[in-house]
Parts: C-alpha cells; sequence; structure tokens
C-alpha cells in the first residue's frame, strides 16, 4: 500500500459531537493525537482532512462533514483528487449488532442497512475496508434511534476510551496490510463487556434509522 485514507463517519457540529453515531469521528481524532507526523485539521472535500503518515505510509484522514447519509460524496471527491484507489480506504463506523468495545473488519461487502456505507458504495464502489465499531443495542427496536443519535454515558468511558487508544496505538497496521491482526490487536488490548441482553437478532433494526442520520 502506498496510500492511506482513513474514514469516520459522524455527524458534524457541537450537537452531535458525543453521539454514538460519532464514533467514528472519535476514531480518526484519536490516531491523530496519537501519531505527530500529522498537519493541522483542514477543511476540504466537503469534510475536515488531516495528511500525515503511518508506519512511513502516506496518510489521510477524513471527516466528512456532510452528515453521515452523504459521507460518499466527500470520500469520493477526495479519492478522485489523490488519484487513490478504494481499496486505499479504510471507514470506521458505528455498529448496533456488536457489543460495546468489539470491532470487525473486512474487505468489500453490502452496506447492511447504514446509510453512511451506502453512500459511500454509491459514489467509489464496494471494494473499501470496513471497520464496524460496537456501540451495543438497546435492547428495543423502539430505542434504537435514540441510542444511536444518543450522548455516549459517562460509564461507557470505561471501555471507549481504552478502545479508542488501541485502535489508535495499532493503526499503523492498516497501512501494512494485516487488518486481521489489528483486529486481534485491539481486542488483546482491552476487555470489553458483555453483550446487553437483547442485542442477538437485531440485525435488521439499522434499517430503522435509515434516512433518519
Amino acid at each position: 500500500m502506498t496510500m492511506v485514507i482513513i474514514v469516520g463517519l459522524g455527524n458534524p457540529g457541537p450537537k452531535y459531537q458525543h453521539n454514538r453515531h460519532n464514533i467514528g469521528f472519535m476514531v480518526v481524532d484519536a490516531i491523530h493525537r496519537r501519531h505527530g507526523r500529522f498537519g493541522p485539521w483542514r477543511k476540504r472535500f466537503q469534510g475536515e482532512i488531516s495528511e500525515g503518515e503511518l508506519d512511513g505510509v502516506r496518510a489521510v484522514l477524513l471527516k466528512p462533514q456532510t452528515y453521515v447519509n452523504e459521507s460518499g460524496r466527500s470520500v469520493g471527491e477526495l479519492l478522485r483528487f489523490y488519484k487513490a484507489e478504494p481499496t486505499d480506504v479504510v471507514v470506521f463506523y458505528d455498529e448496533l449488532d456488536l457489543a460495546p468495545g468489539k470491532l470487525r473488519i473486512k474487505l468489500g461487502g453490502g452496506a447492511a442497512g447504514h446509510n453512511g456505507i451506502k453512500s459511500i458504495i454509491a459514489h467509489i464502489g464496494p471494494h473499501f475496508t470496513r471497520v464496524r465499531v460496537g456501540i451495543g443495542h438497546p435492547g428495543d427496536r423502539d430505542l434504537v434511534l435514540g441510542h444511536v443519535l444518543g450522548d455516549f454515558a459517562k460509564a461507557d468511558a470505561a471501555w471507549l476510551d481504552p478502545l479508542l487508544d488501541a485502535i489508535a496505538e495499532h493503526a499503523p497496521l492498516l497501512v501494512t496490510d494485516k487488518p486481521e491482526t489489528f483486529q486481534n490487536r485491539v481486542h488483546t488490548a482491552l476487555k470489553p463487556p458483555a453483550a446487553p441482553a437483547g442485542e442477538k437478532g437485531k440485525a435488521d433494526t439499522r434499517a430503522d434509522i435509515a434516512e433518519k442520520d
């Protein structure tokens, strides 16, 4: 890999800053803080970007400012400017159907009802790396929207802060074609809490917040 574009999904503005839906923004902010080879944030490509390097590889951090369900506009514009490939893109975003503190990484696939991923697929195709970061499920489909667009509770810091630290620490593995190692290193760096009751079997509820991001 000669370049990596690390995208965090979220909604812009202080109103959404601490929302569970903004965990992607939190991830790229943590990477920016951890690695000193990144420049200041700048407004470009309908988003905020910071350029630098990870493990000697050129890297660009991106926080689209289009709101989650139009994230692809920002990602596509940046990709065209740098003449990069979709396989150079790594996207971090929230996942209801993973327990808090868990993450899963894979290349390609569908959107699974996530509007931000759906938008990115529409603009650059499906062949980019996705990192789903668990925020847990509230246990009731009627509570999904409030959960996703609600702020993390103070108690969540017990798993959220170590998770962000671990992701930032091991981010260089994302540019050395070792995604499984990245996932394993993050998981072994913390002990995530058990999945809340009712979390499993809720895969269809992501559609409930479609078009409401």
